[in-house]
């Protein structure tokens, strides 16, 4: 019995200080501790070359090639490279016609992380920012993210991912979606005051091309890894949220599934390429970071709200304790609305439950995304998940 209980407390502890816990750290620690941002003018243009990996986006591309070109940023000191490897529509065609881009486009689909690879070869300039092409940059992020690269201790900056809500939407995804991705943000902009994010998100990226370390075709998590990889040579990855991408939402919880089973593949296969981030004596801060934010939310929190539930049955079954009762019954609310939480209305005053279901769906796309890893389903060119559409306007 008294195993169980080590199992369920210490699955409490785990889940607690992954999502809440490291946060409230963090917070605290910045707050009493001096600051590593020195100030900076927004008037810093390094040389940037501006990167593009689509593959079958002739739907967006159009859109995504204008966006680009509306960046604020001196001409002479950008170049825009689009690489559409594998494209079998016409997404090469569309940026053919625009002479300000500079297409690279092969035949065989290699995956992103080989497009990414070829594209940075070609690659003239100091600063590099990567962009995925169905999601659309505020007229200032590039120029914000450079103003970074004044100081030479940053070695990449990461932009703000936002979820556009549609008041349409039959499931509410992008509502929920939104929440996560500001909760991340929350999270992305604690870390960068403590040192660093641990892991950038591909739809707004930069790093210096000096520091860019060639990653291998069968990477899944591209952004995460190369991100992760600069700055785990002794740089910083800078959150600028100021500088945000735009992104539909997913168009059913079918379609936002196969994401997160991807992500969480990835996710697996990240940690097992960064193992020397397990070093914390050799990368203390951002060690820590890492397996708080990251590593726990993958390998660990997952599997203990398993575990947690068990635990309380196990406890129950063979002792009668009001506290441990109260708790199974909580454990099998939560759950039954996790259930039912589909079936709200996106109309109905209950639908902030809805976020209940998308946590656990969630977790268990992270568990799902382990047994893809474990059993090498997953690899780095995949069926893209639908999403929304609607004309974006800046």
């Amino acid at each position: 019995m008294i195993f169980w209980k080590y199992i369920f407390f210490l699955g409490i502890f785990f889940i607690f200080y992954n999502y809440l816990g490291y946060a409230v750290i963090v917070f605290l620690i910045n707050r009493l501790s001096p600051k590593f941002s020195k100030k900076r003018a927004e008037t810093y243009y390094p040389t940037v070359s501006f990167i593009v990996a689509a593959y079958n986006e002739q739907d967006v591309i159009e859109e995504k090639i204008r966006n680009s070109l509306k960046q604020v940023y001196p001409s002479s000191k950008i170049e825009f490279i689009f690489i559409a490897d594998g494209s079998s529509d016409q997404t090469a065609s569309i940026i053919s016609f625009h002479p300000q881009i500079k297409l690279m486009h092969l035949p065989e689909r290699k995956g992103k992380s080989a497009a990414l690879n070829r594209a940075v070869m070609a690659a003239r300039n100091d600063i590099l920012v990567i962009s995925d092409a169905n999601t659309f940059l505020n007229v200032e992020a590039v120029k914000l993210i450079a103003s970074h690269y004044q100081d030479s201790l940053v070695g990449g900056v990461a932009g703000e991912k936002r979820i556009i809500e549609l008041s349409n939407e039959v499931d509410n995804i992008g509502g929920r979606e939104g929440l996560y991705w500001r909760y991340e943000s929350f999270l992305k902009k604690i870390d960068s005051e403590f040192y660093s994010v641990v892991g950038a998100a591909g739809e707004l990226f930069s790093v210096r091309r000096n520091l860019y370390e060639a990653i291998p075709e069968s990477t899944i998590l591209d952004d995460f890894v190369i991100s992760l990889k600069t700055a785990q040579k002794g740089y910083r990855i800078i959150y600028e949220p100021r500088a945000y991408a735009m992104e539909l939402p997913s168009m059913s919880l079918k379609d936002e599934k196969k994401r997160k089973i991807r992500i969480a593949a990835g996710g697996f296969q990240a940690i097992q390429m960064l193992s020397p981030l397990f070093q914390l004596w050799k990368h203390p801060r951002l060690s820590f970071l890492y397996i708080s934010h990251r590593v726990l939310r993958w390998l660990v929190s997952p599997f203990c709200l398993i575990l947690v539930l068990i635990a309380n049955i196990v406890i129950v079954l063979k002792e009668y304790s009001f506290f441990y009762s109260f708790c199974l019954f909580s454990q099998i609310i939560f759950y039954l609305v996790s259930f039912i939480s589909p079936f709200i209305s996106s109309n109905s005053w209950l639908k902030s439950l809805k976020f209940v279901g998308y946590f656990v769906f969630m977790n268990v796309s992270v568990i799902q995304g382990f047994f893809r890893f474990i059993f090498n389903k997953q690899k780095a060119t995949w069926e893209k998940a639908d999403r929304q559409t609607m004309k974006i306007n800046d």
